[in-house]
């Protein structure tokens, strides 16, 4: 096919010809005069096409009013080439400018020359490729277009019935051809300056000028392509507005034409699942919401897409790691850029920093900068009355109220004959508490209308409405646990016999209340005290009475010496010393030496122990007897056997006495004790000594006669007190029933407490030899105990419960009394206030 060209191109050429432009120094083309090259070979066709024609032009109608978009498409391809020809020789003028920063010589010259013919021979060649791309263009000329629009005018009465579709394309192509302008433009104003700084818009607004300003009628009609989705505009023209004001709306938004954008109407969920799983390409496909449309993305999108989530370059073609160009020549260069020693300053501290930094420091010392301060939080209002959720509320979360029981069949006016109950079981609900009792009884009617009024409605609504406004409702969080996997994992009794069990034995005689009881160190026999004034002496195995004295006031306590056969006894304000005929002919003959006392001098003034207790040989009951200024309730004795002390609750100051009784002497302890003593023992293997009050356990050192430790069990008050025969763990017990472990390498607090006893615990014991001790109280029971004490300190005790001994029976209030273990064997003697003394063997 012949190009054709318009007259108005062809006499531009020619002005051009007649009046060129000056030529610069260097060879540059501004892109009209590139484009008006190209078209210099067709000229001489184009005469010869403007001869063939020898009809008029047609007259100018609404369909030959489009611009003529082949020429301008072609301009556009031939104007793309000029760039690219300004492109080469801007790098040419910048090797220009290089060459005279360096003062190149001859030989550089040459090598410019070669340069300038190679880029033009390149342009050259771009040309030729320029003309071909432009010849293979699938648009029509302009003279068949031209024609095209004649054979319409001649077809008669076709023209004006397609008028109105004529113009809708000829708004569509004009659209597409503003968008070609505009490019253009932009291109032109971008790109198109020449090294010199010239831009060379002139001669291109020119040409453009040219190309519209002639007549519409030989135009061509450009059918549209949609294989870009870029090109197409958007339907929707609100803009940026949210989409959100449009919710309430039947439309959202307009498009060109002004008319409103229906909204379509949406898929229910299962019909969009059932579409996709139909929909082998569902997965590329978005929702456009400002178009309500549904687009299908391209390979070349979801490439594009897949790059930028691997964080890689949107284009394939894109080089991360270009070949770094070198524009310095390093060739015999043999230093470096700057040959300037290093300063001084990059090897020292920098003063200005230091200043900067000793700032700093004074002002987080003086407090003008806070380092930790957080900002105030500002109080948070809400709707005290509002439905809100309970993580905006403040205070108690809001508990809904539980839902009362639904009525069932023993509600119903006619039950079932098993609902109703009979005339003995009705009677027994009158024997049961009020708590226990059923709140309806079923009775059966005929008929819904013979059923009375309820007479306890009133006030079960009452009831309700005080349990909605008075009944504290919290959130409970349950956990399924086993119980048994919270139990403590202790070894079972099997394997830590042997420990005593059964009643063996029983020793009667009193007959008051067995107040205290104490066994021999041979553990052949066996002491105890009444309430009926009397003391005793059993023999272990076979439960016969040795010896009576009858002391005449209720004793308050009994004692055997750890090395002698000699008792001491506790009753009112005096203390007995007995000797007893247990023993051998040498214990008897050193038992007299010891229990002779000699006439006393007149008390002096100035000694105040003797003024305290008064040591009488006492030849009615055979012994010493040691008249206090107070009541005595407890006797220990040291382990050596010559010391013995006594404790007098209400003696303040003076209520610890010790005894010695190879010299006769009484002296009170040198400490400063407060509160109230109910307890005091001997520490079995050091010299110190404990002193338990209502409230606490001190230990004292005799030797060096100052207070060791404190121990505090926190129960309400003191009862009594054990020593473990290792002297490093103690157990307290108390009148509220609790039992407490010291270990006092550990702490001064409890190791264990142990709430065993409903009632007050009356006595506690440790066993000489086995891993036991035990506890009684006036609840009638008295608890066997496996505690193992180890000699590695980093082990704790291991207490294991063993056993609850039952027998005695309480009397007036009071239960098992007193509670002591055989020096041998895993054997325990208890005293009750039933009058008898049980022995338990394993």
């Amino acid at each position: 096919m012949k190009r054709a060209v318009r007259p108005e191109v062809i006499m531009k050429l020619q002005q051009q010809r007649q009046h060129p432009p000056p030529a610069p120094e260097s060879v540059i083309l501004s892109p009209e005069i590139f484009f008006f090259g190209m078209i210099d070979d067709w000229e001489a066709s184009a005469k010869k096409q403007l001869a063939l024609y020898r009809k008029p032009p047609p007259p100018v109608s609404k369909s030959s009013l489009r611009p003529n978009r082949s020429l301008k498409l072609r301009f556009l391809s031939l104007f793309s080439a000029a760039r690219q020809l300004l492109r080469l020789l801007s790098s040419s003028q910048t090797t220009k400018k290089m060459r005279s920063k360096r003062n190149l010589n001859g030989s550089d010259e040459k090598d410019l020359q070669k340069r300038k013919e190679s880029n033009l021979v390149e342009i050259e060649k771009r040309i030729e490729e320029a003309e071909t791309s432009s010849d293979d263009s699938p648009f029509v000329s302009d003279f068949e277009d031209s024609e095209n629009d004649d054979d319409e005018t001649l077809m008669g009465g076709e023209g004006s019935s397609d008028e109105s579709g004529s113009q809708e394309s000829d708004l569509s192509v004009s659209e597409d051809e503003d968008t070609f302008q505009s490019r253009y433009d932009d291109e032109d104003d971008d790109n198109a300056v020449s090294p010199h700084g010239d831009k060379a818009d002139e001669h291109d607004n020119d040409g453009v000028e040219d190309n519209t300003g002639g007549s519409d009628d030989s135009r061509e009609i450009v059918e549209e392509s949609d294989s870009s989705e870029d090109e197409v505009a958007p339907r929707n023209t609100i803009g940026d507005v949210p989409l959100k004001w449009y919710k309430d709306e039947e439309h959202i938004g307009y498009d060109l034409s002004g008319k409103k954008i229906k909204k379509k109407e949406k898929k229910s969920k299962l019909d969009s699942f059932l579409a996709r799983t139909d929909d082998a390409k569902s997965w590329r496909k978005i929702i456009d919401e400002y178009n309500d449309e549904e687009v299908e993305l391209t390979k070349e999108e979801i490439n594009l897409i897949r790059r930028m989530m691997d964080s890689k370059a949107p284009h394939a073609d894109f080089d991360p790691y270009p070949s770094y160009i070198d524009w310095f020549t390093w060739d015999g260069a043999k230093h470096p850029l700057s040959n300037a020693p290093e300063p001084k300053r990059r090897f020292i501290p920098s003063k200005w920093d230091a200043k900067k930094v000793v700032k700093y420091v004074r002002a987080i010392r003086n407090g003008q900068i806070k380092l930790d301060d957080k900002p105030k939080e500002e109080p948070k209002f809400y709707d005290l009355w509002g439905e809100a959720s309970s993580a905006d509320r403040q205070g108690l979360a809001y508990i809904p109220a539980p839902k009362p029981k639904l009525p069932g069949h023993e509600e119903s006016y006619n039950p079932s004959l098993e609902y109703i109950p009979t005339q003995e079981e009705i009677n027994a609900y009158q024997l049961m508490f009020e708590e226990d009792r059923p709140k309806f009884i079923p009775k059966q009617y005929t008929s819904l209308r013979s059923v009375p009024a309820y007479e306890k409605a009133v006030q079960e609504t009452f009831d309700r409405c005080l349990d909605l406004y008075l009944c504290p409702r919290v959130h409970k969080k349950r956990i399924n646990i086993d119980p048994e996997s919270l139990k403590p994992k202790l070894p079972s009794p099997r394997n830590l016999k042997p420990y005593p069990t059964t009643c063996y034995l029983e020793y009667r005689g009193h007959k008051g209340p067995v107040v205290t009881i104490s066994a021999e160190a041979t553990g052949q026999w066996l002491a105890s005290g009444s309430k009926d004034g009397t003391v005793r002496i059993w023999e272990v195995e076979t439960g016969r009475c040795l010896q009576i004295w009858d002391i005449g006031e209720p004793i308050n306590e009994v004692e055997w010496n750890p090395e002698l056969p000699i008792l001491a006894v506790a009753a009112g304000q005096d203390v007995f010393i007995l000797k007893t005929s247990c023993g051998s002919d040498e214990h008897q003959k050193k038992i007299e030496d010891l229990l002779h006392v000699q006439p006393q001098v007149e008390a002096d003034d100035s000694n105040t122990n003797e003024s305290i207790v008064n040591w009488l040989q006492d030849d009615t009951h055979g012994g010493i007897r040691l008249k206090h200024f107070k009541t005595v309730t407890k006797v220990e004795w040291h382990r050596k056997g010559d010391y013995l002390s006594t404790l007098m609750p209400s003696g303040e100051s003076r209520s610890v006495l010790v005894h010695q009784l190879s010299k006769k002497l009484t002296q009170r302890i040198p400490f400063k004790t407060k509160g109230i003593h109910v307890a005091s023992a001997f520490h079995p293997t050091r010299s110190m000594f404990f002193a338990a009050t209502k409230k606490d356990v001190r230990v004292y050192d005799l030797l060096k006669q100052k207070l060791v430790k404190k121990l505090e069990p926190g129960v309400r008050e003191i009862s009594s007190l054990a020593i473990h025969p290792g002297g490093d763990n103690a157990i307290v017990g108390s009148k509220d029933g609790k039992l407490c472990w010291f270990d006092m390498d550990l702490s001064s607090k409890p190791y264990k407490v142990l709430r065993c006893h409903g009632k007050d615990i009356t006595s506690v014991a440790y066993h000489r030899s086995y891993p036991l001790f035990v506890s009684s109280s006036d609840d009638c029971t008295a608890y066997v105990f496996h505690g193992m004490v180890y000699s590695d300190l980093n082990q704790n005790p291991l207490i294991v419960p063993l056993e609850i001994l039952r027998g005695h029976s309480s009397f007036d209030g009071r239960g098992v009394m007193d509670c002591k273990f055989h020096p041998r064997q895993p054997w325990l003697f208890t005293a009750g206030a039933d009058s008898l003394i049980k022995l338990y063997c394993h």
